[in-house]
């Protein structure tokens, strides 16, 4: 079954819920929500990544997440930590985190890769070309498809030489990071491509703005949940290892169905 990651934004300036979870009480209580709805993983992150977003220093996204990941770590809930920092990666896993996700893919902190070894966690890679704030003016492909699966074999290619173990990458083709609609359309019409990598594959196309463009102009972000819960089956059907998500509900439904296809029984 595909793995469904639960998205919990720890910050006040995330697109979709930013704000809501700030405080460690309200994000506690909404990985629990998200679990009981059937989240498997829990992807904490204390940095927007939204389009134009800010730095915020590692010692801020470290009190936003820390406190979370030990309450949720205590729980027996398993947990991801969505950062860019190295420091910040120690300091999670340390507190009981399984899993790195980094959206740069190992280049926002020269020391992410030997982190991720030294720490023998599983470790999410993801295409980037560069932070929030510029990664717009950097939207320009051959063929988006071919374009990220190569530039994403190059991270990989460095992640194990720095001795991250293979079995242990999942790699993530960055939808909606220097990308615009249509690059990210091709790239999930293609999963094939990215699939010749030999690694497991993320997706996240959560309520991005892409979706955006299938709904009226004045429908709520949270309308964009059925177009990703359509994504989420499609690449679930296309074998990939697990979808990140906002909405856990209509995933698992989504992922319910796609199971029942396969198997011709539910």
């Amino acid at each position: 079954m595909t793995v469904i990651m639960g998205v919990l934004n720890v910050t006040p300036d995330s697109f979709s819920d930013g704000g809501r979870f700030e405080s460690v009480d309200a994000a506690v209580a909404h990985a629990v929500e998200l679990t009981e709805q059937g989240a498997d993983l829990i992807d904490v992150g204390g940095e927007s990544t939204r389009p134009g977003a800010p730095r915020v220093p590692v010692e801020q996204e470290l009190g936003r997440v820390l406190p979370v990941i030990e309450q949720l770590t205590a729980r027996g809930i398993r947990t991801s930590i969505d950062t860019m920092n190295a420091q910040t990666a120690r300091a999670a896993v340390a507190a009981g985190t399984e899993w790195i996700n980094d959206v740069s893919g190992g280049q926002a902190d020269p020391e992410m890769f030997a982190a991720a070894a030294e720490l023998e966690c599983g470790f999410m890679l993801s295409h980037w070309r560069g932070h929030s704030a510029d990664m717009n003016a950097l939207a320009h492909y051959g063929d988006a498809a071919f374009d990220v699966r190569d530039e994403l074999r190059r991270q990989v290619d460095k992640a194990l030489d720095a001795g991250v173990h293979g079995s242990r990458l999942i790699v993530d083709p960055g939808l909606g990071f220097a990308k615009d609609h249509g690059h990210n359309w091709r790239i999930l019409g293609r999963l094939d491509v990215l699939e010749e990598l030999g690694y497991p594959v993320l997706i996240g196309a959560s309520r991005k703005r892409f979706l955006g463009r299938l709904l009226p102009d004045d429908a709520p972000i949270q309308a964009r949940d059925l177009p990703t819960a359509v994504i989420s089956a499609l690449a679930a059907h296309s074998g990939v290892w697990g979808v990140r998500v906002h909405d856990v509900v209509s995933t698992r439904v989504a992922l319910a169905v796609v199971d029942a296809w396969k198997t011709g029984a539910r």
